[in-house]
């Protein structure tokens, strides 16, 4: 099949238009995700480059959230700009996805979770956040407190229950993720449970849960009875 240029595509085909017409519902994740892109190559539409870059994830868009801009520039017609654009719609869909929940109160682990894993569960490297909670568990605000590498991140609880005494909170819910997959908690990860819950006691304000989210799954320490 020899290449055409979008631009010589029926207006009824080409993304833009479509969008316009019918609404951003009938389009496809190619012609949605070749918006983005805005041009292909000399051989490639930036449909055909979207196409491309949806096999190299299975089509899975979780799977996609989860590239790098590096991972992003190694299909051909993807560069440094194009890759950021994409980052950046992916960043403002996680966001919409929490948007509004600040003040959602916490009645389970589950509640915690889906809170917190459009922020964790695409990450390629470790990130630390709390949720800081009214004495009826009302969600005050959401902080990350550090990232770092692959394996692990620094926590320093002098920052942790700085945010919490500024937001007035009465307890607490730690978060992590582990980009490896692993639900299981490690040693590191039971010690600095431990060292907050002291930390917490001594200024009255109660670790209610400590999660670990991996992927589309999490941990919870209190679930878990390990609090």
């Amino acid at each position: 099949m020899s290449y055409s240029s979008i631009k010589h595509w029926a207006d009824d085909e080409k993304p833009r238009e479509k969008l316009l017409k019918h609404g951003r519902a009938v389009l496809s994740d190619a012609e949605l995700i070749g918006i983005l892109i805005g041009s292909g190559t000399r051989s490639k539409s930036a449909i055909d480059v979207a196409r491309e870059l949806l096999q190299s994830v299975d089509h899975d868009l979780n799977a996609l959230a989860r590239l790098s801009i590096k991972d992003l520039c190694r299909i051909n017609g993807i560069g440094p700009a194009k890759a950021i654009s994409i980052t950046a719609a992916i960043e403002l869909a996680q966001r919409r996805s929490t948007s509004g929940k600040a003040r959602e109160r916490i009645k389970s682990s589950t509640d915690a979770y889906h809170i917190l894993k459009s922020r964790l569960q695409d990450l390629n490297y470790e990130q630390f956040w709390i949720l800081n909670l009214s004495r009826n568990h009302t969600v005050l605000n959401v902080h990350q407190i550090s990232d770092g590498g692959v394996s692990g991140t620094l926590v320093d609880p002098k920052r942790v229950f700085k945010l919490a005494l500024e937001d007035q909170a009465s307890s607490i819910l730690l978060a992590h993720n582990h980009p490896s997959g692993n639900l299981n908690p490690s040693a590191a990860d039971k010690q600095l449970t431990t060292r907050m819950i002291a930390a917490g006691k001594a200024l009255e304000i109660q670790v209610i849960d400590h999660l670990i989210v991996a992927h589309d799954q999490y941990f919870s320490f209190a679930d878990e009875g390990l609090l």
